[in-house]
């Protein structure tokens, strides 16, 4: 689509869509995903996870993916780091952004990080000295920001605090997760809101799950309260597993469709998005949950039933 886009969509499928797949990708195909995701015309693409190896064997081949894909012009590759030594091994291997993780909730940072606020936060800061001289993006994200599975509700105050401490630390953007899928519609907006008066919209993200099924509802009252970049994962694919039951993320090409037939520029092909899509079963040994795939455009017209085709 032509002109500026409306709204900036981040492909996370082939990092947080992949991590939890139990049958392994090989490399040469979560490289022919991100090319295609690529040549599709993201402007942002996380692309996969300088973690330990056993935590997430399923990315234990990250450098490799990176240095591999064909870096398109204008598009941004993310790699998702949970301290100094992932950093510095993203940053070798050329990405173009660190995204940085710590949860609202401490029991579930301790869950998914094995650390408490302060080492992370600690972690962060040890992050930023080396992406700033390796000329990186550093991108901090608030994980649970909206609920977590172990403590329930975090309050706002909670997250604009953590906001507030990663923007000290100098970081370049801010994500707000729904690592569980806890949001509602009005939590969103409220949410949003507050953290709009810390960071632009320009640098502010939102990270939806489809657990429950609002995630496209909380996709829309983030967008009506000012928020403008927003994750998704090809096929729906993805949730944490450090988080129980929080699987599926907000369906990326679900997500385009809804914005085009609302009239929203995304820059997006899609369908060669619907084509990535319906690929995924055979890649991944099982069902996707994303409709538009499934259902194909609202504009797409089928053959008359074999009756009407006959002549009165």
């Amino acid at each position: 689509m032509k002109g500026t886009p409306d709204i900036t969509i981040q492909e996370v499928g082939p990092r947080d869509g992949l991590q939890i797949e139990a049958a392994w990708v090989e490399t040469t195909e979560k490289v022919r995903l991100i090319d295609g995701l690529s040549a599709a015309g993201f402007s942002r693409i996380e692309a996969s996870s300088f973690v330990s190896p056993k935590a997430v064997p399923a990315l234990r081949d990250a450098a490799e993916v990176f240095s591999r894909i064909k870096r398109r012009d204008g598009t941004i590759y993310v790699a998702l780091v949970p301290n100094q030594r992932g950093a510095q091994a993203a940053i070798a291997a050329k990405a173009d952004e660190l995204n940085f993780v710590m949860s609202a909730s401490e029991t579930h940072n301790r869950a998914n990080m094995g650390m408490r606020h302060p080492m992370s936060l600690a972690a962060l800061a040890e992050i930023i000295g080396p992406a700033r001289e390796a000329g990186v993006l550093v991108n901090a994200t608030v994980a649970t920001a909206f609920g977590c599975p172990f403590e329930g509700a975090q309050s706002a105050e909670k997250v604009t605090r953590i906001v507030q401490r990663y923007l000290a630390l100098g970081v370049d953007g801010v994500t707000l997760a729904d690592t569980t899928g806890m949001a509602n519609p009005r939590q969103v907006g409220q949410l949003v809101t507050e953290v709009l008066k810390l960071v632009s919209a320009q640098k502010l993200t939102l990270h939806f799950h489809n657990t429950r099924g609002l995630g496209l509802l909380n996709v829309t009252a983030a967008f009506e309260v000012g928020a403008r970049r927003f994750d998704a994962a090809l096929g729906g694919l993805g949730g944490c597993p450090f988080a129980p039951g929080a699987t599926g993320n907000v369906c990326t090409e679900d997500l385009v469709n809804l914005c085009e037939e609302t009239g929203l520029r995304t820059g997006l092909d899609l369908d060669a998005l619907i084509r990535l899509s319906r690929q995924l079963p055979a890649l991944i040994g099982h069902d996707v949950t994303g409709q538009i795939a499934k259902a194909g455009r609202p504009g797409d017209l089928h053959r008359l039933p074999e009756t009407l085709q006959r002549s009165p």
